[in-house]
């Protein structure tokens, strides 16, 4: 049985797992190697991710995690980008775990979080030609809303970052 709870410090290193594996499967054909491992290295290590576990509010409002047999099959991260306007910032479900509902569970209980904190609406950035991630949130309601570059473009990337908007 899966449950999805608030991240606690002993989910860090699952959490970076998932992220990183999510990373690697989703973005292999549509990415340099360099630059997914470079992000990777920047938003995925566990010092980072025990600090984002640690420290949350209302623009982050921390992270989720799925949970089967003590172990992370799923993580995601939200938070409140404007007084009625939450963000899915990060979700990543274990690429051999996908199609189980598991990235589900982890978005509706990132929604509950932000209604709960009066948000209207939700979004999120899908990279251009995500085609794992682009289906899940069109089938969730999201509707694809303007294009812009990529986080963590270097000089002579052009990566493109699709932004989707749902009411909740």
């Amino acid at each position: 049985m899966i449950e999805v709870v608030q991240a606690a410090p002993e989910h860090a290193a699952g959490i970076c797992r998932v992220c990183a594996d999510g990373w690697r499967a989703a973005y292999e054909d549509l990415c340099s190697r360099e630059y997914i491992e470079r992000i990777i290295a920047e938003l995925y290590n566990e010092e980072r991710v025990l600090k984002e576990i640690m420290e949350t509010g209302r623009e982050w409002g921390g992270w989720f995690v799925a949970i089967e047999n003590g172990r992370v099959v799923g993580a995601g991260g939200d938070g409140m980008t404007g007084e009625r306007t939450g963000e899915v910032f990060v979700l990543y479900v274990d690429p051999d775990r996908r199609n189980e509902g598991i990235g589900t569970l982890l978005l509706d209980a990132i929604t509950r979080q932000q209604k709960e904190l009066g948000a209207v609406e939700q979004w999120v950035s899908v990279f251009k030609g995500n085609q794992k991630g682009i289906p899940f949130y069109e089938a969730r309601g999201f509707v694809f809303h303007h294009e812009q570059p990529a986080n963590g473009n270097r000089d002579g990337e052009s990566y493109v970052s699709l932004r989707y908007r749902r009411l909740i």
